[in-house]
């Protein structure tokens, strides 16, 4: 078993650090779309616990990289899709907060963008954890997160048209104010996840 054991390859610790990052904002994503459907505070504590443990792990890979010479794809490429994977999660995390503090009901435009986000979230983890080893299986995923970032983009454009369909009070204009921004932190989250999913795409064009 042991020799076995010598022959076995280690995975890369940045390939690795990245699949960490990844599979926290998944977990982030499953909390925000658990929230979304009742509101429940446990959850939106599970949100910020993800944000934290995932801004650790990238504080941890920053500080590898700063002391490694010699990295498995470029220095450049770690550092942005570290960056776009943790604000995925961050965006997630601001929604929850705000609608915490403002008192925000969850509707089915947030309820919808939710649940692809975490779709798109399970995609680009399934991309990093095939990177290493299967970077055209990585690009099937990473394709397909780009695809939901699209539905949601159509989503966002369609909850902030419904925000100004018909006449309003003045007293609506706080309402439209707090769920504009809602919606903007979503579409935000949708746009790293779209970004993430070009990295990993121009990591794979690089490698081959």
């Amino acid at each position: 078993m042991k020799i076995l054991e010598l022959f076995r390859r280690k995975p890369n610790r940045f390939f690795q650090r990245l699949a960490e990052q990844a599979a926290k904002t998944q977990e982030g994503m499953e909390a925000l779309e658990g929230y979304m459907k009742g509101k429940d505070r446990k959850l939106a504590r599970r949100v910020s616990k993800a944000e934290e443990e995932a801004d650790e792990l990238r504080r941890m890979l920053i500080d590898e990289l700063n002391r490694t010479f010699i990295t498995p794809i470029d220095r450049e490429d770690i550092f942005s899709l570290s960056r776009a994977i943790d604000d995925i999660l961050d965006y997630a995390y601001s929604t929850v907060n705000e609608m915490t503090a403002l008192d925000v009901e969850p509707n089915d435009h947030l309820r919808r963008m939710a649940a692809i986000l975490r779709e798109a979230a399970t995609e680009i983890r399934l991309a990093v954890d095939r990177l290493a080893d299967h970077p055209q299986v990585a690009i099937a995923h990473a394709t397909r997160a780009k695809t939901l970032e699209n539905q949601a983009e159509e989503i966002y454009r369609e909850a902030v048209a419904a925000l100004f369909k018909s006449p309003k009070e003045i007293g609506d204009i706080v309402n439209i104010l707090k769920m504009r921004e809602l919606y903007r932190h979503l579409s935000n989250a949708a746009d790293r996840g779209d970004e993430a999913a070009n990295i990993i795409g121009d990591v794979v064009v690089k490698m081959v």
